[in-house]
């Protein structure tokens, strides 16, 4: 249960970070309370997700899905560069954060 909070957290961080991206420096209304609405959710469940999950593998892993997740996004929504190395380090990012889960 605690993994899948942990996936779900790092889902909401890419929310969250997508809101930042389309706040326009929290300039912008709705977007800016996104940004605060995932945020808090994202954090809420990566503590839940803490309470058997050793902190920091959590945090690896919180942040590599929201990386990930934040990259795609980027390179899908805003056109952002999707060049061999960048994909190859994304799947060394993946591969990282399955690691851990393995290991953990």
């Amino acid at each position: 249960m605690s993994w899948l909070l942990l996936l779900l957290a790092g889902l909401f961080e890419v929310g969250f970070t997508t809101c930042l991206k389309l706040s326009d420096g929290f300039t912008r209304l709705w977007p800016t309370l996104g940004f605060v609405v995932f945020a808090a959710i994202s954090f809420w469940l990566l503590t839940r997700a803490t309470a058997t999950i050793p902190l920091g593998t959590a945090y690896a892993v919180w942040t590599g899905i929201g990386a990930l997740g934040t990259v795609i996004v980027g390179i899908v929504a805003f056109g952002d560069p999707a060049g061999t190395l960048r994909m190859l380090f994304l799947l060394l990012l993946i591969a990282s954060i399955i690691g851990l889960k393995l290991v953990s």
